[in-house]
């Protein structure tokens, strides 16, 4: 029933149009765990057609290794950017919701509510 109510509540939103159109012929999924550190993947990892990022690992500073394009950033509600700016205009965030405490967020967000 929580999950019902919350999902009403949401409005409905379609994939951005430029993410809509992309024919996904090669994707990547760059994890946060540091494998990639010393890697210089960076300009193999930009060379994908999809980029999903998990977490809220930095890509600045890191680029050499980890790129710098970002197509999709996938977290929990903790880890979330704290502002907008963190947010990059082009990339679709996508928050991964599967702990009570994670619908009670998403609720809190939606209704700008203090949690």
């Amino acid at each position: 029933d929580k999950l019902k109510n919350l999902l009403e509540l949401l409005p409905e939103h379609d994939l951005p149009e430029d993410l809509k159109s992309k024919h996904c012929k090669r994707c990547v999924v760059v994890g946060s765990g540091g494998i990639l550190h010393g890697s210089e993947l960076g300009h193999l990892l930009n060379q994908f057609d999809i980029v999903i990022r998990l977490n809220d690992a930095p890509v600045q500073g890191y680029t050499d290794h980890v790129g710098n394009k970002t197509t999709i950033r996938m977290t929990y509600p903790e880890g979330a950017p704290l502002s907008e700016h963190e947010y990059p205009p082009a990339s679709l965030f996508v928050a991964v919701l599967f702990k009570s405490v994670d619908f009670n967020w998403l609720q809190a967000m939606v209704k700008k509510e203090t949690l």
